[in-house]
């Protein structure tokens, strides 16, 4: 539905063609009705609410002083593009964000020509951006700008820093812009967080030098080669002048900054200046999460993604939830807590997710105990790895789809001296409304052929509980858990620990005419399918619950191999070499010739959507479970 038609300027931009051709003193109005209209509708149809808010004039400017999609930028994860898409032709259709069949939550090139490269991970933008300027360069398109947007949070990520030291050293004129708001999703941590505190350069002193620069390019004493030479110099000398190091200019990357982002006839004034300079240059602004909206300047964690809210007074709308079975993740957080107290080896890690998998929780009653390290995946794991390697036991809590950025780590640094690390994976399975980069799809494909690795999913909160428990016993070796996000199935979740024996399944209920093997809370769903199917055909249907994808239970394997001639298998992970494949493996590899019908996630990037929706979409739903196993049964 489109929206009101309040906004008397915005609703006459349908491109940024349309926005360059405003008079730049109408450029406030426009951050003003952009900024309202996100409010208005993020009230209703939740997403990323506050990074957005933050950068609404830097949007503005990039495209009033930049010839978008010619030009291109480049934004780093995708949390603040919302009023880069309103601006871009998308304004009607905002209503329909993050919906199934609506827009993306995050930039795709497959939705529009202004969004130049896929971001839901972060720190990429750097070495995406500076390849397409590399790219620009080689094909003569030298009128071409080039733009990465990118946050101080995602500043910690490695690719980060390998794409300044690449741009350092590649000729390139690519511009970098550096939005500091001291946030990620939780706080920023760290030393660059720190550094960029006390970063000052005086913008007086940047447009001098390059008035001075333009002068002495003109009547030819200023060459490209004496220009690298001169500002090294100029880097030492202020170095010295300022008692301050400049790690970009170090770095041969001019610095300018820092700026105030919430003002946009300076932001448009300093990017039309400094927009043609050539070689890499590195713009540095300041901006607050969530301006504009004073609840959400006050706490931007809780406002990154706040869910509903009343825009009038600030007031989250948060459903009643009494009664319900808790989430995982803050079972994980709450029996983290338990066992640390129990265990004085336990470590907690996360990469800047503290909140979101109630890391939190033992940071709060324990802050010695627990690291958040900021964006940097490969870290955390290695960090962990380190630990483990002097006799501390570390929970490492990462998000599925995250942790396909420290694989490596995992095989060279944890793996390969099995070291006991727990590695939680959160958010395993279709995560729903954040999409593809985000979908935890791939753990299970990608961890089990890793030597050393214990790989489990829980089926309810209980067996969490448990998991969690034998995971940090003694010379268990890196043990991955994974498990997804949302509510389990048990209000009475706070079980007693008890160890489970490591590759030991488990038979939930016994049949004759079939059996149907799962992995993970998706067994649930399996469940309540088999119920119906026997009330529908009168048939015995067995379940078993594999717990362990590695090892696995090649006793309870075989029982099924002898006893059944059909099989279905059912998991929340890509099909691919995922739990189905192990299973066909091992019927192959001993001699059994069943009826193997694999259900889970076809071989293609899934959409946003709900989870419900999305399980029907990918055959995981309850209904095709029970058509599937009615289907079998009558054949």
């Amino acid at each position: 539905m489109e929206q009101a038609t309040s906004y008397e300027l915005l609703n006459k931009i349908d491109s940024p063609k349309d926005l360059r051709h405003l008079p730049a003193d109408l450029l406030p109005e426009v951050c003003k009705e952009l900024r309202e209209m996100i409010i208005d509708e993020l009230s209703r149809n939740p997403g990323h609410f506050g990074s957005s808010l933050g950068v609404i004039e830097l949007t503005v400017a990039l495209h009033y002083v930049f010839n978008t999609p010619y030009d291109r930028i480049v934004w780093d994860v995708g949390h603040q593009a919302y009023g880069h898409k309103i601006l871009t032709g998308r304004r009607d259709r905002f209503c329909t964000n993050r919906k199934l069949n609506g827009l993306c939550p995050f930039p795709s090139p497959a939705e529009s020509e202004y969004d130049t490269f896929t971001c839901g991970h972060a720190s990429n933008s750097i070495s995406a951006a500076l390849g397409m300027a590399v790219a620009a360069s080689r094909k003569g398109e030298d009128d071409r700008h080039v733009v990465a947007i990118i946050g101080d949070g995602s500043m910690s990520g490695g690719l980060a820093f390998e794409g300044l030291n690449n741009a350092s050293s590649t000729p390139n004129n690519l511009l970098i812009i550096l939005n500091d708001n001291n946030m990620a999703i939780d706080r920023s941590v760290g030393g660059m967080k720190q550094y960029l505190l006390n970063l000052q350069t005086s913008e007086g002193y940047n447009r001098l030098r390059f008035a001075i620069a333009q002068k002495l390019r003109k009547i030819g004493i200023l060459t490209e080669e004496r220009q690298k030479s001169l500002l090294r110099f100029n880097n030492s000398l202020k170095s010295v002048l300022t008692q301050q190091q400049n790690i970009f200019e170090g770095m041969n990357i001019r610095y300018f900054g820092p700026v105030n982002g919430h003002d946009v006839l300076s932001l448009t004034k300093v990017l039309k200046e400094i927009k043609d300079m050539k070689g890499p240059k590195l713009l540095h602004i300041h901006t607050v999460k969530g301006k504009g909206f004073k609840p959400a300047e006050k706490e931007a964690t809780l406002w990154h993604a706040p869910g509903k809210f009343n825009k009038e007074t600030g007031e989250r709308i948060i459903p009643d939830t009494t009664g319900m079975p808790p989430l995982f993740q803050d079972v994980f957080g709450n029996t983290l807590l338990e066992l640390a107290r129990q265990n004085k080896k336990i470590i907690g890690v996360t990469p800047a997710m503290p909140t979101g998998c109630s890391m939190n929780i033992l940071m709060k009653a324990m802050p010695d105990r627990a690291f958040d390290v900021g964006i940097a995946e490969g870290h955390a794991v290695t960090f962990s790895g380190g630990m483990a390697k002097e006799g501390l036991q570390p929970f490492c809590n990462i998000y599925s789809s995250f942790m396909q950025r420290a694989y490596d780590n995992i095989i060279h640094d944890i793996a390969i001296q099995r070291l006991n690390v727990v590695l939680c994976l959160d958010r395993a399975g279709l995560v729903g409304e954040d999409g593809p980069t985000h979908h935890g799809i791939f753990d299970l494909a990608y961890l089990r052929p890793i030597p050393n690795l214990t790989i489990a999913s829980p089926y309810d909160e209980h067996e969490l509980r448990k998991l969690m428990y034998t995971a940090q016993l003694p010379d268990q070796g890196p043990f991955a858990i994974r498990y997804p996000r949302g509510r389990g199935t048990q209000t009475d979740w706070k079980c007693p620990f008890e160890a489970i024996e490591v590759g030991k399944g488990r038979k939930l209920k016994d049949g004759s005419d079939l059996a149907v093997i799962t992995i993970g809370p998706i067994g649930n769903d399996a469940a309540q399918a088999i119920t119906e199917s026997e009330a529908h055909t009168g048939k015995s249907i067995a379940h078993y619950d594999l717990r362990f994808l590695k090892p696995l239970d090649e006793a309870m394997l075989h029982e099924i191999g002898k006893r059944f001639h059909r099989i279905v298998t059912v998991e929340d992970g890509i099909l691919k070499g995922g739990m189905g494949s192990a299973i066909l493996e091992f019927m192959s590899d001993n001699g059994y010739t069943p009826v193997v019908k694999r259900l889970g996630i076809p071989d293609r990037f899934i959409p946003h959507g709900p989870v419900e929706a999305l399980h029907a979409i990918c055959g995981i739903d309850k209904t095709t479970i029970y058509n599937t196993l009615i289907h079998l049964l009558e054949v």
